[in-house]
């Protein structure tokens, strides 16, 4: 019997090749496991890039979010093949995924709902494995003046200081400001202690004729808003 050779990369169809195949059927032609095959560029001698990438995507479930939250020790430690370039290039490709979506957002400038909130803050939040505070400030118009991250802490929670939003929010000039922050837990739910926070910062807020439009708390596919849950009034400038 003749023994098959396996073959690489190199060796296939240039239409079974991923850089192949996106130069001439485009990069939607391409599964997930050509695109990370791409990033990674070679396999192992036992096993080919593609091979190697679909064991990896199926070890996270085909689950792009996933893969995105690991580190890359991980990566480097539970996969044979993966050194620290290659882990390195999986996170830079992940983490610019992530950021475009971002800037997606940010070129709509406007904010009209809950929703708007969550898909601005998803992408800067909802893999972290610790809490951030953010504040959105916010014009007349409901258009976007700019981001601000107020506080980072730990696992369950994050200290806010509320001088700190009055300030940047007079510096700004914003008439509204927007609060969100993860819950690592994945429980999107509000603690008592976030419930005191939103209260705390809606009356100072109110005090500078500043007026807080919602505050969401989310996880990586929820998220809950004061103000879709009638928590805050919303009250218009003069």
């Amino acid at each position: 019997m003749t023994q098959l050779t396996k073959l690489s990369v190199k060796d296939w169809s240039p239409d079974d090749r991923p850089r192949e195949k996106l130069l001439l059927k485009g990069v939607n032609s391409l599964s997930n496991a050509e695109l990370l095959a791409i990033i990674l560029r070679s396999g192992t001698k036992e096993e080919g890039v593609v091979e190697l990438s679909q064991r990896i995507l199926q070890s996270f479930g085909n689950d792009l979010s996933r893969l995105g939250k690991v580190s890359a020790n991980h990566l480097m430690k539970n996969f044979k093949g993966i050194g620290e370039a290659k882990a390195i290039g999986i996170i830079a490709a992940l983490e610019l995924s992530k950021r475009r979506k971002a800037e997606d957002i940010g070129t709509r400038k406007k904010i009209v709902s809950s929703m708007d909130i969550y898909y601005y803050f998803h992408p800067l939040l909802c893999d972290l494995q610790h809490e951030e505070f953010w504040a959105l400030f916010l014009n007349r118009s409901n258009r976007i003046i700019d981001p601000f991250k107020i506080s980072q802490g730990g696992v369950s929670e994050t200290i806010v200081e509320g001088k700190l939003i009055y300030k940047e929010a007079i510096a700004r000039l914003a008439s509204y400001v927007v609060l969100c922050h993860n819950h690592p837990s994945g429980n999107h739910l509000p603690s008592p202690q976030d419930n005191t926070v939103t209260s705390r910062i809606k009356k100072g807020l109110e005090l500078l004729d500043i007026y807080l439009l919602d505050h969401v708390i989310l996880t990586d596919g929820k998220y809950y808003s004061y103000a879709d849950e009638n928590k805050i009034q919303i009250i218009s400038p003069a």
